[in-house]
């Protein structure tokens, strides 16, 4: 099921919660199926003093948040929106999927504690399918887009050659379709869409789509998991 059947108010109805108890019941969720061990980049962003920037996009934001909330090294992940004007940056209005926006995560992170390749490295392993076209799991349109959003030329050449890099490995069966360009502009999300999968981890959608990729995290890089999510309304950092 698609996050708009489980969002909303209507999530509260009773009968969609025994519906998806009973799924639930009967499916196990797949806590490992759709992870993909890829290999590290080949290049990187040299690592500097103070905090870096890295915004991507590639499904909800709420697992993708969630994911790098658990990720040593991060110090701030915000759910927004990129790719559209500030005018149109408002749920309502990018789920049309008419705004040009994608939803987004900002991650502010320390480039000693962790680099900007291994960003790339769990976001295409764990936090997301980067083959999945203007689409990701059960919710499709453009602003469910595999985006990354640059904010240096150096890291628009890291991207780009991460991407040939596995392409040319051929780790997935099909061919990454993430667009890399430059950020002109990261707008956050409304206040009930931040901390989301930490605040509603057994909401149907979060149980089944996000917090098996939490748990690949856990798996695949133990090194860099930490227990204790950053939240947002416990972030030091908020620019």
């Amino acid at each position: 099921m698609s996050r708009s059947q489980f969002s909303r108010l209507s999530l509260c109805a009773a009968a969609i919660g025994a519906l998806a108890i009973t799924a639930f019941a009967v499916a196990p969720l797949r806590a490992a199926e759709d992870a993909v061990v890829i290999p590290a980049p080949t290049q990187d962003v040299k690592a500097t003093d103070g905090l870096q920037t890295a915004v991507i996009a590639g499904g909800c934001f709420w697992g993708v948040q969630g994911v790098f909330q658990h990720t040593a090294g991060v110090v701030n992940a915000v759910s927004g929106y990129s790719g559209g004007s500030k005018m149109t940056a408002d749920y309502h209005m990018v789920s049309t999927g008419t705004t040009g926006h994608a939803e987004s995560v900002e991650i502010k992170f320390d480039p000693k504690k962790i680099s900007y390749g291994k960003i790339l490295q769990i976001f295409f392993s764990v936090a997301h399918d980067p083959t999945q076209l203007n689409r990701q799991g059960p919710d499709s349109g453009t602003q469910y887009r595999s985006a990354i959003f640059t904010t240096s030329d150096e890291q628009t050449k890291v991207a780009d050659a991460y991407i040939a890099q596995l392409n040319a490995a051929k780790v997935y069966q099909k061919p990454i379709v993430t667009k890399v360009g430059p950020l002109e502009g990261f707008f956050p999300a409304e206040a009930y869409h931040q901390d989301y999968l930490t605040l509603h981890p057994t909401q149907p959608y979060i149980a089944y789509n996000d917090i098996p990729k939490v748990e690949n995290l856990k798996k695949i890089f133990a090194d860099k998991y930490i227990e204790k999510p950053t939240l947002v309304s416990e972030a030091k950092v908020t620019n």
